[in-house]
């Protein structure tokens, strides 16, 4: 391994560690507002990435991505709660990830055989039919409105403020202990979705989405890798749901309608498509902005607080007309989203500190040495 390679990853190393620490010292000083924040951004990371995975990546255009993020959060709810069978709560939370991969698994023959507009339409469908199941199915789902989510403990520590915790001297609720719950899982989250990505399956996701003819000629099998990109995104999907129902602390049908799954879709298409970065950096746009907007919405132009004068756009409403537009100029100006803006910002910033080259001066060559004078020779 040369020097240069060595050097560099030191250098990532080294940055991811800086992240990481970094990322933990929010809960020591912002309050609960800025922290849910946070947690309502990882959880729509979770599930942006596993959309980017699949639409993105394997080129799948799905618009059921709240359908799944629903099993999830109301298949925790059910498994370790009461009415339900009342499982631990560590149980429950990988059991809630693995009923939305089987509800994918399910809907798999269809997104193996069907693309493009089609595959959007039929998982739109979905969309529908699960609103109608989480409103009639009351015992399971307590109806119009919802149930509350059981906190979850891990070895006796429950992410909740039922116990007094203070760490260096800074008391830990609800919003703190979760935090660090919604870092391990986004890591996780992180890892294995750049792992598949550079992977044989991912780059034959990625072959997929460039020419099917051509993976097929080069011994892709088409249908089954679809039908795996969408298991593998419902089961991101249902880990989202699950931290979500965890920050929430109560699930409600109206959450988890046809509004989330185009907010999803924004955030993949603003990021970046087929990009865990750019799915990530969308999802905290989309998820901060009418939250920032709500709070700071007296001291905005052209933004009403909430339950204001009537005809006033409310600070949702103008969230959403702001990154509608930021989707047109990403399509416009940048199709790569903000992941490409940041590559292409990082190249150029690179270059201008790389030292450039320059050229060796070519001298002239100096004349060849004049011929040494001889002395004339007489003739006879």
């Amino acid at each position: 391994m040369s020097d240069r390679i060595r050097a560099l990853l030191t250098r990532r190393r080294a940055t991811l560690l800086t992240v990481a620490v970094l990322l933990c010292l929010p809960p020591f000083y912002l309050d609960a507002f800025w922290l849910r924040i946070g947690l309502f951004s990882m959880a729509a990371a979770i599930g942006a990435v596993g959309l980017a995975l699949l639409s993105g990546t394997a080129g799948q255009l799905s618009l059921g991505h709240a359908f799944f993020l629903a099993i999830g959060a109301y298949g925790y709810t059910w498994l370790a709660g009461d009415p339900g069978p009342g499982l631990p709560t560590a149980l429950a939370v990988p059991l809630a990830v693995l009923m939305a991969g089987l509800a994918g698994g399910l809907f798999s023959p269809v997104a193996g055989r069907v693309k493009g507009i089609y595959l959007g339409i039929a998982t739109l469908a979905l969309v529908f039919l699960g609103h109608h199941v989480l409103l009639t199915a009351e015992s399971v789902t307590g109806g119009f409105n919802g149930r509350s989510v059981p906190p979850l403990s891990l070895g006796g520590f429950t992410f909740d403020t039922g116990d007094e915790l203070t760490v260096l001297g800074v008391p830990f609720g609800a919003e703190e202990r979760l935090w660090f719950l919604g870092l391990a899982l986004f890591a996780l989250t992180w890892f294995t979705a750049r792992g598949l990505l550079r992977s044989r399956p991912g780059r034959a996701l990625a072959a997929l989405r460039d020419s099917e003819t051509a993976a097929a000629v080069m011994g892709v099998d088409v249908a089954r890798h679809r039908s795996a990109a969408f298991v593998v995104s419902s089961m991101y999907a249902g880990l989202a749901g699950v931290l979500l129902a965890l920050a929430f602390r109560r699930v409600v049908p109206d959450y988890f309608g046809l509004v989330l799954s185009v907010d999803y879709l924004a955030m993949i298409v603003i990021g970046g498509l087929g990009s865990v970065a750019g799915a990530t950096a969308g999802a905290v746009f989309v998820t901060a902005l009418p939250l920032l907007m709500t709070r700071y919405a007296d001291q905005l132009p052209l933004v009403a607080a909430p339950g204001s004068a009537e005809g006033a756009v409310g600070p949702t409403e103008a969230a959403r007309y702001l990154y509608g537009a930021a989707i047109v100029l990403v399509l416009l100006y940048a199709p790569d989203g903000l992941h490409g803006l940041a590559r292409r910002a990082r190249d150029r910033l690179r270059r201008r500190r790389t030292p450039t080259t320059t050229q060796d001066t070519v001298l002239p060559s100096p004349p060849p040495p004049a011929a040494a004078a001889r002395p004339k020779e007489h003739t006879p």
